[in-house]
């Protein structure tokens, strides 16, 4: 009897044929593993424009009214679009206030242009998902010199100005567009 008693107790409660189960769920249990989602964003529409504007039809372009071609006192703009999409975590980090910081680097072609970055950042809001950075002024205020000017983007998303957001989220680059400078 006491043998039986012994081989009873030294039995395991978990069946010993096959092995044993990897993950244990339960009715209660949530799990997935993209219950946040992904985070992205799309930059486009690098854009650059004078304050001439196009000419009415049928008269011709010149200097002083291609959006393209700007006088050294005539303000321009340069700008970029960025679209993010549309999760949990994407509303969560714009809603801490993403910085978002677009340099423009202006490259010169030919011996009197010159190279320069130029900078402008906005600030992410809540239940926003498209911005557009923009920076303005004169070339003349950039100290740009004469000549034709080859212009890039590149965008860095983050950091936000928060204890737990310290961190750069992402970086973009978008390119094709010219200026020149009068």
């Amino acid at each position: 009897m006491a043998d039986t008693i012994t081989s009873m107790t030294s039995t395991p409660s978990v069946p010993v044929v096959g092995p044993q189960p990897r993950a244990q769920l339960s009715a209660t249990e949530t799990y997935s593993r993209a219950i946040l989602g992904p985070v992205f964003y799309e930059l486009s529409n690098l854009r650059v424009a004078g304050t001439a504007g196009i000419p009415p039809f049928p008269d011709y372009v010149a200097p002083g009214q291609s959006p393209y071609i700007v006088m050294e006192d005539e303000n321009f703009t340069l700008s970029v679009d960025i679209k993010f999409n549309n999760t949990p975590l994407t509303r969560l980090l714009l809603c801490l206030g993403i910085k978002m910081e677009a340099h423009f680097a202006l490259e010169g072609v030919g011996a009197k242009a010159v190279e320069l970055d130029l900078s402008e950042s906005i600030i992410s809001e809540k239940d926003k998902y498209t911005y557009t950075i923009t920076w303005k002024g004169t070339p003349k205020y950039a100290k740009m010199t004469p000549g034709f000017y080859a212009i890039a983007g590149v965008v860095n998303v983050g950091p936000a100005d928060h204890p737990c957001g310290q961190f750069l989220l992402g970086c973009g680059y978008i390119a094709g567009v010219f200026l020149q400078v009068c």
